[in-house]
């Protein structure tokens, strides 16, 4: 995906398990599930690092304990772990994640994207970046960004 690799050998951490989600009989079929934690990270998680062919998960830049809900404020706040501290990936694997949540949640819900604190070189920067509407929206008219992104978002067929 890049030809300069920042991060040239990263620890490569073995995915968890996948849990099964299994709906109580007496549910109606109809009704509004709440989504919480583990959808959420069930929909981030095999998206692919950028510069590696390794998930987000595997890399441990994102964790089940790095996703926040809030399902009745329809709030969600996703905090990711660069690999290394000058990450210059760090915007776009922000973008990736805010893309992904852009297209799979319910319009209503707020997305808060998050370099975890003291993890990289240029944190507010990279915070202010990803949580602005007008700067995203711009990323996105990028057609390369888009394409980058789109890459990073397609499914994995090892998962």
């Amino acid at each position: 995906m890049v030809s300069e690799l920042i991060n040239a050998n990263p620890i490569v951490y073995e995915k968890k398990e996948r849990r099964v989600r299994i709906p109580a009989a007496d549910v109606n079929e109809y009704a509004v599930e709440p989504i919480d934690q583990l959808e959420i990270f069930d929909h981030l998680r095999d998206i692919k690092d950028p510069e590696h062919p390794y998930s987000l998960e595997e890399l441990k830049v994102i964790s089940e304990d790095a996703v926040e809900v809030d399902d009745k404020r329809s709030y969600v706040r996703v905090t990711f772990t660069p690999t290394v501290e000058h990450c210059s990936m760090a915007t776009i694997i922000g973008l990736c994640l805010r893309v992904k949540l852009m297209r799979c949640l319910p319009s209503r819900y707020k997305v808060d994207i998050r370099v975890a604190p003291g993890t990289h070189a240029t944190e507010a920067a990279v915070n202010k970046q990803l949580n602005d509407k007008e700067r995203v929206a711009a990323a996105l008219e990028n057609p390369n960004l888009v394409d980058i992104v789109d890459e990073c978002l397609a499914p994995s067929y090892e998962s």
